[in-house]
């Protein structure tokens, strides 16, 4: 009876020590091709990008870009600042005839609350802009809020001076401008000497310089002479001068790569020019 036990106990060690290094014998390539199966099987799909679609001069376009560094609002915003924000932000009256003269003096306070209302509202549009949080277009943003802000005091100051030129010569920004200014509140040879001057450049640039400066021999002999010279040295004098030295980004080929790369790629139907 004791052999007996003895063989059993014997038997059942074996066979335990046996599971022991059969267990121990697994290769770890099997381990390591399970982990590998199950990490697989967790994997989730890459993103898709997302799609923007805007509209150039002649282009109907769609661009696919990366979801994890722009929002389609952040997108939009660069859009606008990019391509509708790309001209006049304000609007005031063309003055280029007596008749145009004596309405701007007219109507001179209500054109000055609209064109003040007009500012108020493109000010806080571009203040509330999100764009994309690149140097460079964080950089045009500061210039176009700069470019609203130079040209409505220069609109505001030139619908006044229809009326009083004298305060064509209060902006500190436009003080290289105050030539036209001085020689319409100077007396009539002054004027006259500066207001020839003007024609004689704006001949230059014209494709009938003959009809530029006869227009002007006719003006002077008007009995309009005065309201005559306020409009040229003005408009074409004081106005031009001021609008140039108004500063502004630079809306080129360089800006039309900086939108473009912020695409993945971009699809174009386009017209014929």
């Amino acid at each position: 009876m004791k052999i007996w036990i003895f063989s059993f106990i014997f038997i059942v060690f074996l066979n335990c020590k046996k599971e022991t290094a059969e267990a121990k014998s697994i290769p770890k390539d099997s381990i390591q091709l399970t982990e590998n199966t199950k990490k697989d099987s967790i994997k989730t799909p890459e993103n898709k990008p997302g799609i923007f679609t805007f509209t150039t001069e002649l282009c109907d376009n769609k661009g696919y870009y990366d979801e994890t560094k722009y929002t389609k609002e952040e997108l939009t915003g660069t859009y606008k600042l990019y391509f509708e924000l790309n001209g006049l932000l304000l609007d005031s009256p063309h003055v280029f005839g007596l008749e145009a003269l004596r309405e701007t003096r007219r109507d001179k306070d209500h054109i000055l609350q609209k064109l003040e209302k007009e500012f108020i509202e493109k000010k806080k549009l571009i203040e509330n802009l999100k764009i994309v949080n690149i140097p460079f277009w964080q950089n045009v943003k500061k210039q176009k809020y700069q470019e609203l802000l130079q040209d409505y005091e220069r609109q505001k100051i030139q619908i006044i001076a229809y009326s009083d030129p004298s305060v064509l010569l209060n902006s500190k920004k436009f003080q290289d401008c105050t030539h036209f200014a001085k020689a319409l509140i100077s007396d009539d040879t002054q004027m006259v000497e500066e207001w020839r001057k003007l024609r004689l450049e704006m001949s230059k640039r014209n494709g009938n310089p003959e009809n530029i400066m006869n227009e002007f021999e006719n003006r002077l002999n008007s009995v309009d002479k005065k309201d005559y010279a306020i409009i040229d040295l003005i408009v074409f004098g004081w106005g031009n001068c001021a609008n140039n030295k108004i500063e502004r980004p630079n809306y080129d080929e360089k800006m039309s790569d900086q939108f473009n790369s912020l695409f993945i790629k971009v699809d174009s139907e386009c017209d014929e020019p």
